[in-house]
Parts: C-alpha cells; structure tokens; sequence
C-alpha cells in the first residue's frame, strides 16, 4: 500500500507505479473477493514435522472464496501441491455453494514459474502451463492469462498441470541430489569433482550440468518433492528416489560446515563449540 519495494528482484519503481494505479489496490478485505471476475490464489504450500502437505492456507482462502463465491467467476491456483488439490479439495469447498461447475462457476490450475534474478527470462516470457477441473474452466482460464503472456500451454486436466509442477522441482532437487552424492564419493577416491563435471559438460547432448553446494534451499525445492511422496504414499506406492534425494540433500549443510571446520583448523584458526 506504501508503495515501498521488499522484493529484492522487482524494480523499485513497480511499487510506485502500483500504488499510483487505478487498476490495482492492496486490500485485507475477504469479503471483496466477490469484485474481480477471477480469483487467483497464491499462498504458501509448507509440510509439517513429519514432512506432510500442510494445506492450511490453501484451505483457509478456499473457504473465504466460497463464501463469495459468484456466477462468472473464475478461481486458479498457483500454489505448488499434490495432484488432486483443485479438483478434490478446493472444488470439494466451493461445491458447498450450490453453483455448478462450467456453466456457473470455473476452476482451475496454473502454477507459478520464475527464476528471480535470471535476466534472460520475464514472467511475460515463461510459458504460462494450466490445467482446467474442466473443459470450459481451461479455455476461461487460458482466455485470462493471454492478455499476460506470450505463450499458453493448455493440457487435458488441472491434475497434469499440478504433476507437471512437481516434476519441474523434483527433477532438480535429485539433480542436486545426485551431483552430492558424486562430490563425496569421488572426495574419497580423490579426484576433482569438479575437474569431472568439466570434463562431462564437453558431451554435446543427454547431459545438463549441476554444481555440488550446501543442499537445496528457497520454499520450494525443500519442500514440493515431499508433496507427491505423501501422494504416491495414499495410492500404496513408495518413492524412493524423491526420498533417498531428500536424505543426501539434508546432510550436505553438515557436510559444507564439517569441511570449512577441517579447513579453519588446517590454517590454525579452530572454531570454538
């Protein structure tokens, strides 16, 4: 509302222009949900203790939607989640209003996708994926996101838009995954992963390069894969991959400090605790 920037990769002056705006205001008003012909819904996906899908905030905007909930509205979200969540529980919350689905009211799924701080790609410039609960809520939905992007890339059901998610972010979490594992294996053959990874980036084709680091980090990467383990779990199915990744991804921070322990300790400068 201040217009005051506290997204370090948004230009300052997006604040400015907002705040000036007649096309936009910042509200805490859930009743005003009713005002706009879409409701797009954007809110954190955590896990809990024991790394399940922690829907609470999904849920609590769905039953705000629902009690504004009005004929020609169209309600997306963007949220990262297991297959399922839009047309199971969202569609579930706002069934309870009476309003059919299609022909009153549309639903449908659109995950965000950005790479902040990457200057070759724009928000504009990313593919806009999405998936309606159906049919007539994917066409609403495309309708409303080509007036923002260049590309729309529409598939059969919200279900495949929120795998297609899962899989974009659990794909590099067991890259990063991997490439650790690989830095301490060959740290005791003693051989320069680095010098490896080099030397593999020289193949044209089938390879594509990760760095070995501290793990994984952002809300994201951490946290989606354990979302379709929890899934694949309800179905009788066990992921071991996603799972082994997240254990090899969880140790790396103690790896990193156990290593700069060594390094402090080999130039006599020994951290104290």
């Amino acid at each position: 509302r201040a217009g005051e920037a506290y997204l370090a990769h948004l230009k300052p002056e997006i604040y400015s222009e907002l705040k000036d705006s007649e096309r936009f205001e910042a509200t805490t008003d859930f009743a005003r949900l009713s005002v706009p012909d879409a409701v797009i819904i954007c809110v954190p996906t955590p896990v809990g203790e024991h790394f399940e899908p922690d829907l609470t905030y999904v849920m609590a905007f769905a039953q705000a939607c629902r009690k504004t909930l009005r004929k020609g509205q169209l309600v997306v979200l963007e949220s990262t989640t297991y297959p399922g969540t839009t047309d199971e529980d969202i569609l579930g919350c706002l069934k309870e209003t009476g309003l059919e689905l299609g022909k009153d009211y549309f639903l449908a799924y659109s995950p965000e996708r950005e790479d902040p701080g990457n200057k070759n790609f724009s928000t504009k410039t990313i593919p806009k994926l999405l998936g309606g609960v159906d049919e007539q809520s994917g066409i609403v939905a495309e309708a409303l996101y080509k007036a923002a992007f260049n590309q729309i890339y529409r598939v059969s059901h919200a279900r495949v838009a929120e795998s297609a998610k899962l899989v974009e972010n659990i794909y590099r979490a067991m890259n990063i995954a991997l490439v650790n594992e690989l830095k301490m294996v060959f740290e005791k053959l003693n051989i320069d992963v680095w010098e490896v990874l080099d030397a593999a980036s020289t193949k044209p084709f089938g390879f594509q390069r990760f760095n070995p680091g501290p793990g994984w980090g952002g809300h994201c990467i951490p946290v989606d894969p354990f979302y379709l383990v929890w899934k694949a779990r309800a179905v009788g199915m066990e992921s071991h991959f996603i799972q082994r990744a997240g254990e090899i991804n969880v140790q790396m921070p103690q790896f990193v400090v156990d290593h700069v322990i060594k390094g402090l300790n080999r130039s006599k400068k020994a951290l104290n605790g």
